[in-house]
C-alpha cells in the first residue's frame, strides 16, 4: 500500500492535486511595478501594481509591441483590453472589453489593480491555460494616466513562471491546525501541533521525494537548493494535507 501511495504522489503533484496555478508576485523593476497572475480551470486573475499617476501596461508575448499582440493597459479611458499595432503606433482598444475590474485602490502613491477574465478571453486575446509553464511579457508605464508614449526607459521584458497553487490544500491544512513556518525558509522548517503528525515527506516541484533530516517538530532543509517544494503531512487521525514552501 505504501509503495502504491508513493507512486501516486508524483502524479498528484504533477497536476491532479492542484486546482489552480500562480506566478506569485513578480517585481518589474524597470518601472517599479509588480505583477501576479493566477489561473484556475475557468478564469485568469491579474494583480498589477504601479504608480498611481501613470498608465500601466502589460503585453503578452516575447516580441514587444508587434502588430496583433494582445495586451492590458490601465489608463484614463474606460478601456483595458488592447491590441498592439506595432512599435511606435498607438495600441487599439478591443471592441469587446473582456477584463473585468475587481478592485482599484491607491495607497501612498501606488495603485493596485485586480482584473479578471476567462482563460480564452475574446477575439485576439491571449489564451491562458490552467497549467504549469512560463509566459513572456513586456511591460511599461506612462508619464501620466493618459495613454501616450511611455518615455525613454519606462519599459522592459520579463518571463513569468506558473507553479501549482495549493489554496485548497492550505485551507485543509489550516483547518486541521497543522501549519509550517517560517515560509520562505533557509535552514529549519518547523510545524505547529507537531504532536498530531504521524509522518512528513518533502517533494520537489517534479514530484520526487527528497531525503531530509527530521525530528518530531521540524525538518532540516538546509541542504536543499533554492526553489519551490511541497510538504506532505499525514496526521495521526489518517488525514493527509499538502503545503507549499520556498527554500531560500
Amino acid at each position: 500500500m505504501t509503495k502504491n501511495l508513493l507512486k501516486m504522489i508524483p502524479l498528484l503533484i504533477g497536476g491532479t492535486m492542484f486546482s489552480q496555478f500562480s506566478t506569485g508576485v513578480v517585481s518589474l523593476p524597470t518601472t517599479a511595478m509588480t505583477i501576479k497572475i493566477d489561473v484556475d480551470p475557468t478564469n485568469v486573475t491579474m494583480t498589477l501594481t504601479g504608480s498611481s499617476t501613470a498608465w500601466l501596461g502589460v503585453g503578452f508575448g516575447p516580441d514587444g509591441m508587434a502588430a496583433g499582440t494582445d495586451g492590458f493597459i490601465y489608463n484614463s479611458s474606460a478601456n483595458r483590453d488592447y491590441m498592439f499595432n506595432g512599435i511606435g503606433v498607438t495600441p487599439s482598444a478591443d471592441a469587446a472589453q473582456n477584463w473585468t475590474e475587481q478592485s482599484n485602490t491607491v495607497a501612498s502613491g501606488v495603485r493596485t489593480l485586480v482584473v479578471k477574465r476567462t482563460l480564452a478571453g475574446g477575439s485576439g486575446d491571449k489564451a491562458f491555460t490552467n497549467a504549469a509553464g512560463t509566459l513572456d511579457i513586456f511591460y511599461g508605464k506612462g508619464t501620466s494616466t493618459n495613454l501616450a508614449y511611455h518615455g525613454a526607459g519606462n519599459k522592459d521584458f520579463a518571463t513569468l513562471t506558473f507553479s501549482p497553487s495549493l489554496a485548497v490544500d492550505e485551507s485543509s491544512l489550516a483547518a486541521n491546525k497543522v501549519t509550517i513556518y517560517p515560509n520562505p525558509v533557509k535552514d529549519v522548517l518547523s510545524f505547529t501541533n507537531a504532536d498530531k503528525i504521524k509522518s512528513v515527506r518533502i517533494f520537489d516541484a517534479a514530484g520526487k521525494q527528497l531525503p531530509v533530516q527530521k525530528s518530531v517538530s521540524n525538518l532540516n532543509v538546509s541542504t536543499l537548493v533554492k526553489g519551490v517544494y511541497f510538504v506532505e503531512v499525514e496526521k495521526l487521525d489518517g488525514t493527509v494535507a499538502y503545503e507549499k514552501f520556498i527554500k531560500n
